[in-house]
């Protein structure tokens, strides 16, 4: 199996969601996923889940079963630039994602954009989400390279064009090419809102075939290459996943 990561999932406690924590450690042992991250969407969303939830991610496990989970959040980022979680929650978690989402709407590529490098160079965000979504068009040029500088991984993501935010494909087609030219960190994420999609990057696989993407810069080909990208962002280490890991 070509990626052994998958560091976009939701749950139930995103409304809009349909399976458990569990469900998608059953799955990823049947699928091959080695590691998951569970990133249920920020609170202000009208069906996410309270602040508390991610204020209590630590009850579950960094390893089930031999699975390694990750906790996080796909935050969404405001008409300020800001994220919608308290820095007490976001600097408990071992990975933080952060996108546009409906709870900010109808500006234009200019102003996504400024919003998008302010959140890259808060140093709060890992990873920006479906960035090739064509309802929040944004420059890709100034994001990628700000993301380049501040090491923030840029995600391709595998539901965009299948599931949801139809008419992404060719967009991030564009994202690939250009990231494969400033050298950015590529993370993938299937975006899944059932277990049963957990680890599918069957759209991923034809944007990175198109685009010519190689894999030297997609960290989820190997679950240490997650930790150390995580770790070089500033996370303490894990040790239970490093140990998990030893192995690979």
């Amino acid at each position: 199996m070509r990626f052994l990561v998958d560091l976009h999932t939701h749950t139930v406690a995103s409304d809009h969601a349909y399976s458990t924590v569990n469900d998608y450690v059953m799955q990823a042992d049947k699928s091959g996923i080695a590691m998951f991250a569970v990133t249920d969407h920020g609170p202000d969303l009208e069906d996410a889940p309270h602040k508390w939830h991610f204020g209590n991610l630590h009850v579950i496990p960094h390893v089930v079963d031999n699975i390694a989970i990750l906790r996080g959040i796909e935050a969404n980022i405001r008409a300020d630039g800001t994220l919608d979680l308290d820095d007490v929650y976001l600097n408990r978690l071992d990975i933080v994602l952060a996108g546009f989402h409906p709870n900010i709407d109808k500006l234009d590529e200019a102003e996504y954009t400024r919003l998008m490098v302010k959140v890259i160079e808060s140093g709060k965000v890992d990873i920006v989400s479906h960035i090739g979504n064509p309802r929040y068009p944004v420059d890709y040029k100034t994001i990628l390279e700000c993301a380049k500088a501040n090491n923030v991984a840029i995600e391709l993501n595998s539901s965009s064009g299948i599931n949801t935010r139809k008419g992404s494909h060719d967009n991030c087609v564009k994202v690939a090419k250009l990231a494969k030219e400033i050298g950015n960190t590529i993370s993938l994420g299937s975006d899944a809102h059932v277990c049963y999609f957990l680890g599918n990057f069957k759209e991923t696989d034809k944007v990175i075939e198109e685009s010519g993407l190689g894999y030297d810069h997609i960290i989820n080909t190997s679950p240490m290459k997650v930790l150390d990208f995580l770790e070089s962002r500033g996370h303490e280490p894990i040790e239970s996943l490093h140990n998990l890991f030893t192995l690979y």
